[in-house]
């Protein structure tokens, strides 16, 4: 399921940003990024080289704290959009 949503992703990819993934690969971060085996995996399924990102499992929390400091632009650009505009509920 992983390789077949990063595949997904760079279908629908614009060409000049899939290329940029191609030439520079990918970093996965987070507590999955250190799944036994899985940069090997992406890399023979797609190509494209994968490493893991330093301090894998701290990078959420990182780019999570980054873009609260910026949360007021990331608003006017539309980076942001709440799940309330979408239907979302909760549980």
């Amino acid at each position: 399921a992983i390789i077949a949503g990063i595949k997904r992703v760079l279908e629908k990819t614009p060409p000049e940003l899939a290329a940029d993934v191609i030439d520079r690969g990918i970093i996965l971060t987070g507590g999955g990024a250190y799944l036994n085996g899985l940069d090997q995996l992406i890399i023979e399924e797609t190509e494209i080289n994968a490493v893991v990102a330093e301090s894998a499992s701290e990078c959420v929390a990182l780019g999570t704290g980054i873009a609260l400091e910026s949360i007021d632009k990331l608003k006017e650009t539309g980076a942001i959009y709440s799940a309330t505009r979408r239907g979302y509920k909760g549980r």
